[in-house]
């Protein structure tokens, strides 16, 4: 939801002027929707697909970074390798196809840790701001944090074993079927989503009603 809210929204505008004859209606959500059986026209996706029929078109990488509050780190200490994790309160997603595990890269070997805390949450945004908030450490999208981490009111960890988490956000479409109506949205969605950086978004695109 997330990404939708800060990356895919603030495009709309743009869309709907270029685009006059298309009404947009845009689904929020971290649900899976079926779009080969019709629920949405476009679905903007992020991290690994599974095998299907539809068909994927990339749109951008989000990197992800680890990060906790100088007033969480002054109480609690700062990590200094990744197993010093297993000392902290460690807030991670909630959704289905997230994994309690977390990706590093020591000495040119990568390997999953497996964290634990207090709190779960769907929404990066949520796990951003317990962080703000000093509650715990969170792994979270560098797009909605970028900010907080210039100004320094979150403070990266572990960088020297970031092994370049990221995530990677995609269309997903039925090739040969789609609406009409979803094509402009198609193509308009890689230059506006492009170097701005889960779980599912879903776009409806459909004719205007009549006059």
């Amino acid at each position: 939801m997330s990404h939708g809210r800060l990356c895919i929204v603030p495009l709309l505008g743009d869309f709907v002027r270029r685009y006059p004859n298309i009404v947009v209606d845009i689904d929020l959500s971290d649900a899976i929707v079926d779009v080969a059986a019709g629920q949405a026209d476009v679905a903007v996706r992020g991290g690994p697909l599974s095998d299907s029929a539809l068909t994927a078109r990339r749109l951008s990488e989000n990197g992800r970074t680890i990060v906790a509050s100088p007033d969480y780190l002054a109480r609690w200490g700062v990590p200094e390798i990744p197993e010093d994790l297993h000392n902290h309160n460690c807030l991670n997603f909630s959704f289905r196809r997230a994994e309690p595990v977390w990706p590093f890269r020591r000495d040119g070997v990568d390997f999953a840790l497996k964290v634990r805390g207090a709190i779960e949450a769907n929404s990066g945004e949520t796990l951003g701001q317990l962080a703000l908030d000093g509650v715990g450490i969170a792994r979270v999208g560098n797009f909605s944090l970028g900010d907080a981490i210039a100004q320094r009111r979150l403070v990266p960890l572990l960088e020297p074993f970031n092994p370049g988490d990221k995530e990677i956000f995609q269309a997903v479409f039925v090739r040969g079927s789609e609406h009409a109506c979803s094509r402009p949205g198609i193509r308009g969605l890689p230059r506006g989503v492009h170097g701005r950086q889960s779980r599912t978004q879903t776009i409806n695109a459909a004719p205007p009603p009549p006059n």
